[in-house]
C-alpha cells in the first residue's frame, strides 16, 4: 500500500517521507488558550446541545495541537462547530473530492466510469493509494476540481498547485458541505454516485478505519475517508471524515487537526471527540456493541526524493 507522504509523484522538501525526516521541535504544538475558540452547539433534541458542547470541550481539554469539529444530525437537527473556517492541509482526505469531482465531470457528458477510473478511484478511498490520486488528480486538472468545488458551494477550499493535491487547503465548513451532497439527494451528485462514493468509503481496510468511527454504534453504517501528513511546522496534520446512518440517526462528523507530535496523538484527539459524540447521539448503546478501531494504524509511507 502507498501511503500518505507522497502528495503527487514528488515530494516537496517540507514533507517527511522515509528516509527524509524532517525533525518535529517538541512542544512546539500550541497548547490551548484561555480565548481560544470555544465549542457551539444546537440541536431540536432537549438538552443534546448542552451535552455535546460540555463533552466535546471536555474531550479536548488536555490535548494539544489546533483541532477543528464538525458534527450535523439530520434527524435531530443537531449541529456542532469549532474552528468550522481554520484552513489546513487537506492530506488524503482531499481524495473524497477528487472521487466526487470524477463522478460530477462523468455526469456531465452521462458517461460511466471506465474500468480504469473504477480501479484508480478504488484503491484512492480503500487503501488510500496515492499514485492512483495521482493518476486521477492529473486527468482531472485542477480547473476541473474547481468547477466541482464551485458547483458543491466548497467557496473556501482552494486545490494545491503544482501538482500537490495533498496540500490542498481544507476546512471544516466545506468538508461537512461535502458530506452532506455525499448523504442527501441535490442536483450536484447524482444518486448513483453518492452511492458509489458511500460504497467505497464503506470499504476503507481495517487498517485505516480508525478516527470519526470510533465508539460507533453497530447500528449504524460507518463510512470514513482519513489523512495523515508530517511537515517541517506545525507537526503532524491528521484529519477523519466520516458518515453515519441507522439507529434513529443521519450524521456527519469532520475533525481537523494540526500541531500533532505524532500520527498516533492526532489519532487519539480525533477519537476522544468521536467517542463523546456517538455516544451522546446514541446513549443506550452498549460499550460492547460500539466500534473500536485498531490500536496501530498503519503508517506507511514511499521513500522519494525531494525535487
Amino acid at each position: 500500500m502507498t501511503h500518505h507522504i507522497s502528495l503527487r509523484a514528488r515530494v516537496i522538501p517540507a514533507v517527511a517521507a522515509a528516509g527524509m525526516l524532517v525533525p518535529v521541535v517538541a512542544g512546539a504544538a500550541p497548547a490551548a488558550a484561555a480565548t481560544a475558540p470555544q465549542v457551539s452547539c444546537t440541536s431540536g433534541k432537549a438538552g443534546l446541545a448542552a451535552q455535546l458542547q460540555r463533552d466535546i470541550t471536555a474531550a479536548l481539554a488536555t490535548r494539544t495541537g489546533t483541532v477543528a469539529v464538525g458534527l450535523r444530525d439530520r434527524t435531530t437537527n443537531t449541529t456542532c462547530t469549532l474552528r468550522a473556517t481554520t484552513s489546513y492541509d487537506s492530506a488524503s482526505v482531499v481524495k473524497v473530492t477528487v472521487l466526487a469531482t470524477l463522478l460530477w465531470d462523468a455526469k456531465k457528458t452521462n458517461r460511466y466510469l471506465t474500468s480504469r477510473e473504477s480501479d484508480l478511484a478504488t484503491a484512492m478511498i480503500t487503501k488510500s493509494d496515492n499514485a492512483a490520486t495521482t493518476a486521477l488528480w492529473n486527468q482531472l486538472g485542477v480547473t476541473k476540481v474547481k468547477g466541482f468545488l464551485a458547483a458543491a458551494g466548497m467557496t473556501q477550499t482552494v486545490p494545491g498547485s503544482g501538482g500537490y493535491w495533498g496540500l490542498t487547503r481544507i476546512n471544516v465548513t466545506d468538508e461537512q458541505r461535502l458530506l452532506s451532497l455525499i448523504i442527501a439527494k441535490n442536483n450536484v451528485l447524482s444518486d448513483g454516485s453518492r452511492a458509489y462514493i458511500l460504497k467505497l468509503m464503506g470499504n476503507v481496510i481495517t487498517s485505516q478505519k480508525w478516527g470519526t468511527p470510533a465508539g460507533a454504534p453497530s447500528s449504524v453504517s460507518v463510512h470514513v475517508k482519513n489523512g495523515w501528513l508530517q511537515r517541517a511546522t506545525r507537526g503532524w496534520r491528521v484529519h477523519s471524515v466520516g458518515t453515519f446512518a441507522g439507529g434513529g440517526h443521519d450524521y456527519t462528523i469532520t475533525v481537523l487537526t494540526d500541531g500533532n507530535s505524532s500520527m498516533s496523538y492526532g489519532v487519539n484527539t480525533i477519537q476522544a471527540v468521536a467517542k463523546v459524540i456517538h455516544r451522546d447521539l446514541t446513549p443506550t448503546e452498549r460499550t460492547a456493541y460500539r466500534y473500536v478501531p485498531t490500536t496501530t494504524p498503519r503508517e506507511a509511507f514511499v521513500a522519494v526524493p525531494p525535487h
